[in-house]
């Protein structure tokens, strides 16, 4: 349980990066570093030891400290989730494994299929505008058949992205927003209507159009994430972003995230203090604050008992 201007309340986050060594090891040859270790001194940041399971040992203890139940730790390169498996593995009680896809890549939906029957891997993870395809892309179809048929959770990143540690080590970043319109996942998530999509930061920007695809949508859910800065492309705060979000899509479709990162500054409580602030002066009660800092996630990723292959076949008809 973690201290809320309610009391205490039971905390999981939808939204950690599981910034490994690999990851770390892929940017010190994009940077043409000696190796990970070299890229300390210039991001201040502390590089894991190469054994993923050490780093989710590190997580598991920060979580702790903060009274944080569980969390969804989101491999952070393709490829990753060899990672997240061990991690998660070792610590099943007090993470979800996300990991992330590029479609695109000839061996994708091998991936999936591998993945799907991973007990410690839970959700795909979409980035659109940083993989330059569109989420309507035919080469989905078979991976989000997947997706329905063992029940993974779609994180699909739309709107404004920025990858910090990139800018910190001066790389560039060849992303097309082109490809990040929450509106392009419409007929996505009406084809797919078992698969519970996931948006980060209230859409990056793009606050508007996700909240269109979520009325139109009972599958789409919002994660809270992030500071939020691309309020400023709107001209709208935080309270404002919650209450609309919790008229349009409900308070059991949005998702508590903190998207913490890196060491030391481990996990990111600033956004849990701010975000509860939020919701306390908006008039929720505890029962309803916990749904979305704590049960929502637990339910996204609760089994379901369903018609599978029935269901699909009738939203294709």
């Amino acid at each position: 349980m973690a201290q809320t201007p309610w009391g205490e309340l039971p905390i999981q986050d939808a939204h950690i990066h599981f910034f490994t060594h690999k990851f770390y090891s892929a940017l010190a040859q994009q940077k043409k570093a000696a190796n990970a270790e070299a890229l300390a001194p210039l991001l201040n940041f502390e590089i894991p030891a190469p054994d993923p399971v050490a780093l989710a040992d590190r997580w598991a203890a920060e979580l702790t400290r903060f009274n944080v139940q569980r969390a969804a730790l989101i491999a952070s390169m393709p490829g990753d989730e060899d990672s997240v498996d061990p991690a998660v593995a070792a610590h099943p009680d007090r993470f979800y494994g996300y990991f992330m896809l590029d479609p695109t890549q000839h061996d994708s939906l091998a991936r999936v299929k591998r993945a799907a029957v991973n007990p410690h891997l839970h959700s795909i993870c979409l980035f659109p505008a940083m993989h330059t395809y569109s989420v309507t892309d035919p080469r989905l179809v078979p991976i989000l058949e997947v997706a329905t048929d063992h029940q993974l959770s779609v994180f699909v990143h739309c709107g404004a992205i920025s990858v910090g540690i990139r800018k910190k080590l001066g790389l560039s970043s060849q992303f097309n927003i082109h490809y990040a319109n929450p509106l392009d996942l419409h007929p996505v998530a009406l084809h797919f209507p078992l698969i519970r999509f996931v948006i980060p930061h209230f859409g990056a920007g793009l606050f508007r159009e996700a909240l269109m695809l979520a009325d139109l949508c009972p599958n789409i859910f919002f994660d809270t994430s992030s500071t939020n800065r691309w309020m400023v492309y709107e001209g709208i705060d935080l309270p404002s972003v919650f209450r609309r979000s919790i008229e349009v899509l409900g308070l059991q479709r949005i998702l508590f995230g903190s998207d913490s990162s890196y060491f030391p500054r481990g996990w990111h409580s600033a956004i849990l203090e701010q975000q509860a602030k939020v919701l306390y002066e908006l008039g929720l009660d505890a029962p309803q604050a916990s749904q979305i800092l704590c049960s929502n996630l637990e339910q996204l990723h609760t089994p379901r008992v369903l018609h599978v292959h029935d269901l699909r076949t009738k939203s294709s008809e």
